[in-house]
């Protein structure tokens, strides 16, 4: 009788702690993307010839009626800035007309809740990782020198 009140309550903090970890549910539409640095090298590609570390957490909010995204880094205490004249279907799925000057940003599209990267973008060097890796070497835990794509 006992497990059979145990093992749902054990499935149901697997599967929130699985939604938390891949960022499937957001809190207020939002998007966070996870940045790495390169240590001690350079990108080439997706690959740092150095040591990942960890960079900023890229915070987006997408606003469909006003066509703009506002955007921030979390745990920065600057204000936030935000991208106009954008194309919004949601907040995982938006594109900003890029910007001649650089930006505090990592990108000026998202894909399916994914950064889109664009070599002529002026933007933040760095590159997204998963928030599990992301934690992982925040605590100077090993991630392999790849970013993800």
């Amino acid at each position: 009788m006992r497990a059979t009140r145990i093992v749902p309550l054990i499935l149901f903090a697997l599967l929130c702690a699985i939604a938390w970890l891949t960022d499937s549910i957001t809190l207020q539409g939002e998007r966070t993307i996870y940045a790495a640095k390169c240590e001690g090298g350079a990108w080439r590609g997706q690959t740092c010839s150095g040591k990942l570390v960890p960079g900023d957490r890229f915070r987006f909010r997408a606003l469909k009626a006003h066509r703009e995204v506002l955007f921030w880094t979390a745990g920065e205490t600057g204000a936030s800035d935000k991208l106009t004249d954008c194309e919004v279907e949601s907040g995982r799925n938006w594109r900003c007309k890029p910007l001649g000057t650089p930006v505090n940003t990592i990108t000026f599209e998202m894909a399916h809740g994914k950064p889109v990267r664009n070599p002529t973008w002026k933007v933040v060097e760095a590159h997204p990782i998963s928030k599990a890796r992301w934690y992982l070497s925040h605590l100077g835990i090993p991630t392999g020198s790849d970013a993800d794509s």
